[in-house]
């Protein structure tokens, strides 16, 4: 059989890829006429949503938090009208402890959420990490920001999610996401070794994280049977089990005491990029 002459191909492509454009081919995926998608809604109906109220606590003997010493850094020890000590341990006046990673860690079942628009920020000022303790859906974009105008950079060392270490010069913000749940990833500033955080990325939109008095509220939950999770760098995690009803707030306690200091802390060894399967060195039992 004779080819056809290059003119008649180049026609019949180019009349194959009218046709396929006219039939919404032009973008995988893609609905007819180029229309995008939808974004998603919550699949939580308000009007029969209820809450969790949790109160964090801690009873014992206090651990001492050291003090950090900014000396090298005069720009940021200005900052701060007393000295600073390590987050590891903040408790209120009335046995309240802060910095708890509260979530749903069970119940939610196959529900998808839509992922915020809004950036959550973890800023770099004083030469401290605020918050200590964050949270974030996955996917939602992580703008970390340097307000001291020196040079901090930023490891984050996940054990499920990519890593990454990015410098920071000046003032500046750098954006990153985090694409698989994970409780906790660790965060420290190779420059300034006292700088440490903790982000906590969940698929959903029902975490908080304590505050001085040790409150946290899990709003907007669809009715149903969960398994909350509390989860402090000291003291290990706890969980409960509790029941939401339409409209109304379901109240639960988690009581962190000094016995549990070394109970194990849910962080993993971070990812080898560098290894075949991507081994993570040795398991947490």
């Amino acid at each position: 059989m004779s080819e056809r002459p290059f003119g008649t191909r180049y026609a019949l492509v180019a009349v194959a890829l009218l046709v396929a454009a006219g039939c919404g081919g032009g973008e995988p995926g893609g609905e007819a006429g180029g229309g995008e998608a939808a974004p998603m809604e919550s699949p939580v109906d308000p009007a029969t949503a209820g809450h969790v109220s949790a109160a964090v606590t801690f009873s014992g003997t206090a651990p001492t938090t050291a003090p950090i010493n900014m000396s090298s850094e005069r720009v940021c020890a200005e900052k701060h009208a007393t000295q600073p000590t390590e987050q590891s341990f903040v408790a209120g006046p009335n046995g309240g402890l802060a910095n708890v990673f509260v979530y749903v860690r069970e119940g939610l079942g196959d529900l998808q959420f839509p992922t915020p628009s809004a950036a959550v920020v973890l800023d770099q000022d004083g030469c401290v990490y605020d918050p200590h303790v964050l949270g974030a859906q996955v996917g939602q974009s992580l703008t970390i920001r340097n307000s001291d105008g020196i040079l901090h950079n930023i490891k984050a060392s996940p054990s499920e999610n990519r890593p990454f270490n990015v410098s920071q010069p000046v003032n500046m913000d750098t954006n990153r996401s985090f694409s698989v749940p994970e409780v906790m990833i660790p965060v420290q500033c190779d420059v300034h070794s006292w700088m440490n955080a903790y982000i906590g990325v969940v698929e959903h939109p029902y975490y908080a994280v304590s505050d001085a008095n040790g409150s946290v509220s899990l709003e907007g939950l669809p009715p149903g049977d969960y398994v909350v999770e509390a989860w402090h760098e000291r003291y290990g995690t706890m969980s409960t089990n509790v029941t939401v009803a339409t409209g109304q707030t379901a109240e639960i306690s988690f009581e962190f005491t000094d016995e549990m200091a070394g109970s194990y802390v849910p962080i993993g060894a971070p990812i080898d990029l560098f290894h075949p399967d991507g081994h993570r060195g040795v398991d947490h039992p």
